[in-house]
């Protein structure tokens, strides 16, 4: 009787395992994932933010197209980029208390307004309600002479704290965070 519970377990087991190795994954995205953070250099410990965010790529379209102006912007792809401070900022003249926030924009031609957010694990901008706004700041858009085929972010280091900064196309958004 014990070999036929033997048989049966092992005949059993070897379908799940058949099923498990016959798991199809899924292609690369077309807006991978990425992130930054500030200090950049990994022989540092403790980051003072970190933003993860997906990367669309123009290819051939506008950015107007892809980020209305006057609009609630997802800051990038999928998914709304989540901005980790590990610690209490300034974020564009507001304070900040550290915590993870969901990062929402509204492109304009000159002006930008950022958005950070308490709502995480949103897919792109759909679900917005603006009373769930943990700070709404503004910030001037400029151009560059050098276009940027997929959306990015950077940190520049600055006299007391440092810029994030968003490009995509030619245009340039940059956020002063005091930390």
């Amino acid at each position: 009787m014990k070999n036929v519970f033997t048989i049966a377990f092992m005949a059993i087991a070897m379908v799940f395992a058949t099923e498990a190795n016959a798991q199809e994954f899924s292609g690369m995205d077309k807006s991978p994932l990425d992130n930054a953070s500030y200090p950049t250099d990994y022989k540092v410990s403790e980051k003072a933010v970190r933003i993860t965010y997906g990367r669309p790529q123009l290819k051939g379209r506008s950015l107007a197209e892809l980020a209305p102006a006057g609009e609630v912007w997802r800051t990038g792809a999928n998914e709304a980029p989540e901005i980790t401070f590990y610690k209490d900022v300034n974020f564009g003249g507001t304070d900040v208390k550290a915590g993870t926030y969901a990062l929402l924009t509204v492109p304009g031609e000159k002006e930008w307004t950022i958005i950070l957010h308490s709502n995480l694990n949103q897919w792109g901008s759909y679900f917005y309600k603006d009373g769930s706004d943990v700070a709404r700041v503004p910030a001037a858009a400029s151009t560059s002479d050098k276009s940027l085929e997929a959306f990015s972010i950077a940190f520049k280091e600055v006299e007391g704290g440092v810029h994030m900064v968003m490009g995509w196309d030619k245009t340039r958004v940059a956020v002063p965070i005091v930390l």
